[in-house]
């Protein structure tokens, strides 16, 4: 119980940081999305897309996420704005393209700018969060249930991370569009 408050509380201290003009591109990658194509950072150059770490099997955060980042994107396409929207997923052992696809289902039936991925190490997940968005995600060997942030992240054109939001904040939705606004 311990160390699981210790990395809650260090979660949220994560999720407080806040990127400035010298943060550094995220570096590139390459994985699968919820289609079973490569899609990678070489698909997003030149595009603001919106990130965040999520898992179809999860119990509690990850609905109300994936159910809030489909307001964004309804509300981007309201406003006849472009972002891409890249959700990786914390737990990629179990979630194939097939289920990633499922669970996208759930919440939008527009995937032409989704892009659920996997295709990685469990290892690779949680090295690829903390040291590219500077979040945690570890899945203790015991469990089902992954521990991880609930920040959505807006990239800018050059890849680098713009601004971040806990998706519980008041009014994200408003905050990431005038976000993508402004770097259109």
């Amino acid at each position: 119980m311990k160390k699981l408050m210790m990395i809650i509380i260090f979660t949220m201290l994560l999720t407080a940081c806040s990127s400035g003009p010298d943060t550094p591109p995220v570096s590139s990658f390459e994985y699968t999305d919820q289609h079973g194509e490569a899609f990678g950072s070489s698909e997003l150059e030149g595009k603001v897309w919106i990130a965040d770490f999520i898992f179809t099997n999860c119990d509690t955060v990850c609905p109300p996420m994936t159910f809030k980042m489909a307001d964004i994107q309804a509300s981007l396409k309201e406003e006849g704005l472009e972002a891409e929207i890249v959700s990786f997923s914390v737990d990629p052992e179990v979630d194939t393209p097939e289920k990633l696809s499922e669970f996208l289902g759930q919440f939008t039936e527009d995937d032409s700018n989704w892009h659920m991925l996997t295709g990685y190490s469990q290892q690779e997940i949680e090295e690829f969060a903390r040291e590219e968005f500077q979040s945690l995600v570890n899945k203790p060997d015991d469990a089902d249930q992954v521990l991880h942030g609930v920040t959505f992240y807006v990239i800018d054109q050059e890849g680098r991370i713009f601004s971040e939001y806990n998706f519980t904040e008041e009014n994200t939705v408003g905050k990431i569009v005038d976000d993508v606004k402004q770097l259109q």
